[in-house]
């Protein structure tokens, strides 16, 4: 359930119609709703009730809007991060640096420096030389760092190839048949504490029984290590539960995963961590967008929209499915190739989508925009960065200003021989 929805003919946000955020703001621009936010995190955090013991990082990389983590963070969320700028967004939004996850193939040194010194509750070691550079860091300022180990238990999640993070040729975590004798080495070493095992097969997952058997398996691990006088006290079990795109698509519930997780981890007596991303932020928000014109096509004619692939990058990066409605819809319908202005033929959203009738002027959303929207905005063919903007009730805030081309190209300089 999310908190958009019809009223009078015109879509709101909550209580505020979106012309009247599109008239503010402009468009393309996203919008966020505060209620959805907040609901979703709380199915997710009741749907893990049946777990004894339950720690939550939201995966900052599928919305690291400021105002976005401080809803999460008074909902009780801590954060998993990939870089040490998520870590400091993650701190600004006052997330304790206890409850932050450190995640990522490619943690430098000075990252890993910075995120020791700030106290990060968990490094998710993805290969045993991390681990040697992270105790070694740790080690010589006297502290300790506390870590996961990362396995990949080569299990195919069944999701799109560039978001599957769980078989054996994927760059994710040490291979399962290593993991043993990895996680024996780097708990010896000083300025380790290696307390746990960590596991994430990847994205947009739509089936259940993957992520069981992945979990199953982590279970057996769990297991050999302690028969072996390790003690594993917390088991990472990422995220990448999916959220339904289309209208009416049925994928499993929060409810349905605790449920498994519930059956899988009874026993394992262990603090289980989860980090959820766009089950909790993709329907939290929308991409709205201006009809420039409606072109004639070969077969269908082609919707041209101010958004672009720079603003909403999923569909050229992935053939991503996103609902395309009109904020005031007149009740006909067409079948139209919906485009932004990017010179480049991947600037599509849609190929012969049956949708609601638009004309010149009019606007649309794009539905499920939460996650991994803006945050993957570029400024490709020198346009804006997209804004964002947050509702709650029947008020809103701009929580991201618009970029402007001239402030990216200030940021630029000619070299004195070419003056």
């Amino acid at each position: 359930m999310d908190f958009f929805a019809y009223r009078d003919g015109v879509l709101h946000a909550e209580d505020v119609a979106i012309p009247a955020i599109a008239e503010s703001v402009g468009t393309p621009v996203y919008v966020y709703s505060e209620a959805t936010l907040r609901r979703h995190a709380r199915v997710f955090r009741e749907a893990l009730a049946p777990v004894a013991r339950t720690h939550f990082a939201f995966a900052v990389k599928s919305n690291p809007n400021l105002a976005v983590l401080r809803v999460l963070r008074d909902e009780g969320f801590g954060a998993d991060v990939v870089s040490i700028g998520e870590a400091r967004r993650a701190l600004a939004a006052g997330m304790p640096a206890g409850d932050i996850v450190f995640s990522g193939v490619g943690k430098t040194d000075a990252e890993m420096a910075e995120a020791v010194e700030a106290g990060i509750g968990q490094f998710n070691l993805e290969s045993e030389e991390e681990g040697i550079e992270l105790a070694r860091i740790a080690h010589e300022r006297g502290l300790t760092a506390t870590a996961a180990l990362r396995v990949n238990p080569d299990v195919d999640a069944g999701t799109h190839d560039k978001i599957s993070t769980g078989k054996a040729d994927n760059k994710f975590g040490v291979p399962f048949y290593a993991a043993k004798e990895i996680f024996s080495r780097l708990a010896a070493l000083d300025g380790m504490n290696l307390r746990g095992l960590a596991v994430h097969i990847g994205s947009q997952i739509s089936n259940l029984d993957p992520s069981r058997a992945a979990f199953t398996k982590m279970g057996g691990l769990m297991r050999e290590l302690r028969e072996a006088g390790h003690t594993i006290t917390h088991m990472d079990l990422g995220g990448g539960l999916g959220v339904p795109y289309k209208s009416g698509e049925e994928l499993p519930t929060p409810a349905d995963y605790g449920a498994m997780v519930a059956d899988v981890t009874g026993d394992w007596d262990v603090t289980v961590m989860f980090e959820p991303g766009r089950v909790i932020t993709g329907n939290s928000g929308i991409l709205v967008s201006t009809v420039i014109r409606v072109k004639r096509g070969a077969s269908n004619p082609f919707v041209v929209v101010d958004a672009a692939m720079n603003d909403l990058a999923r569909p050229a990066m992935y053939d991503a499915w996103h609902d395309v409605v009109a904020v005031k819809p007149s009740g006909e319908r067409t079948t139209a190739n919906v485009v932004g202005p990017i010179c480049e033929s991947s600037d599509t959203f849609a190929k012969n989508r049956e949708m609601d009738a638009v004309v010149t002027g009019d606007l649309v959303a794009f539905r499920t925009a939460g996650a991994y929207g803006a945050t993957m905005a570029n400024t490709y063919n020198s346009r804006p960065l997209v804004p964002e903007v947050l509702v709650s009730g029947d008020r809103y805030a701009v929580v991201a200003n618009r970029i402007e081309p001239a402030a990216i190209l200030a940021a630029e300089q000619v070299p004195d021989w070419l003056k």
